[in-house]
Order: structure tokens, then C-alpha cells, then sequence
């Protein structure tokens, strides 16, 4: 019998403020990720990150940023929150990704992105 475990976190995008809600609502513990400028953090997310579509505000090419999206960064942002106990546990993540470009991105970053993609699934 073969066996497979995926640990990585899922990750589910939803398009709005009240499947946001709902999906939250529905489940074990999450962070949520959103398109900036971010809503409140929802009572019921234990985390928020946001990233910027329009791309890194730092010199093209810096070394903190170069050649990683802004959805993958804030998903590091997430991560690392959660393995240094900066913020409670949560064992997924929802994104409020309301435009067709952050959609494009949070999507890109879990495909394209190696280290997103190890720590990130899509669910």
C-alpha cells in the first residue's frame, strides 16, 4: 500500500470579503493573505500578510527582492511568522485575491516560485 502526506500548508484563494468570511469560518485555524491595501484583519484569522500587484518599492534588483514576486515574499513573510511563534498557529491559508492580477500572482508564486512551492499548496 502506498502512502502519501503532503505537509505543506494549503493555500485556497476566494474573490471576496464574504466567502473570506465563510471560508474561514469553516475550518481549522488560518492566516489570511490579501491584495494590498489589506482589510482589517478578520477576527477569525490568526494572521495577515499583504503584497503589493504593482510589484517590489525597492531599487530594481535588490538583493531582498530580485526575481520573487510580492505574493511570494508575503507568503515568506507568513511562514517565517508562524515557524518563529510570531504569530498562533495556523494550519492554512486563505487569500482575498479580488483582481484577476492577484489571482495571476498568488497562482504564479505557488507554481513558479521553488520556495513558495515547498512551504505552499494549492487546495
Amino acid at each position: 500500500m502506498a502512502w502519501s502526506v503532503d505537509a505543506r500548508i494549503p493555500l485556497v484563494t476566494v474573490p471576496d470579503e464574504a466567502t473570506l468570511a465563510a471560508a474561514l469560518a469553516a475550518g481549522r485555524p488560518a492566516a489570511v493573505l490579501a491584495e494590498a491595501p489589506p482589510p482589517a484583519k478578520p477576527e477569525a484569522a490568526v494572521a495577515l500578510v499583504s503584497f503589493d500587484v504593482t510589484g517590489p518599492q525597492h531599487v530594481a534588483g535588490c538583493t531582498c527582492c530580485a526575481g520573487r514576486s510580492a505574493a511570494a515574499l508575503a507568503l515568506d513573510r507568513l511562514f517565517q511568522a508562524r515557524v518563529r511563534n510570531a504569530c498562533p498557529w495556523f494550519e492554512r491559508v486563505v487569500a482575498l485575491a479580488d483582481t484577476e492580477a492577484a489571482r495571476t500572482e498568488i497562482a504564479a508564486a505557488l507554481q513558479d516560485d521553488a520556495l513558495t512551492a515547498a512551504r505552499f499548496r494549492a487546495a
